[in-house]
């Protein structure tokens, strides 16, 4: 159930980081599921071996490359759907970043929820 609220949640800040910032389009919530989902995949799946293999160059950075990391998920997901996307990596960037706090406050939101109901 606590997944099933986080995806529904993160589908919804999705479709806010749209509204609030014109460099990212999401077509309509059910696009706003998928890119979610598929977002959510690529963080689980190719996110790890791209912070392995870029380690000495998120140290030089001080983990700051792993911004561009962020943008660089965020980026191939809507290069992949077709009811979400972005105007170019700068665009990937910004709207990560604002991607990321969202599920930074839902991420505590939902854990505070369910432990709540324990």
């Amino acid at each position: 159930m606590k997944i099933l609220v986080r995806w529904l949640l993160l589908a919804a800040a999705l479709l806010l980081v749209a509204e609030i910032y014109a460099g990212v389009t999401v077509a309509s919530f059910g696009s706003a599921l998928i890119a979610a989902l598929v977002i959510g995949l690529l963080n689980t799946l190719l996110r790890p071996l791209l912070v392995l293999l870029t380690l000495p160059v998120t140290l030089l950075t001080l983990g700051l490359f792993l911004f561009v990391i962020n943008a660089l998920m965020f980026y191939v997901a809507a290069s992949l759907l077709t009811g979400f996307g972005v105007r170019g990596f700068g665009a990937a960037l910004l709207g990560s970043l604002i991607y990321s706090v969202f599920g930074l406050i839902i991420d505590v939101a939902v854990e505070r929820l369910f432990a709540r109901r324990g």
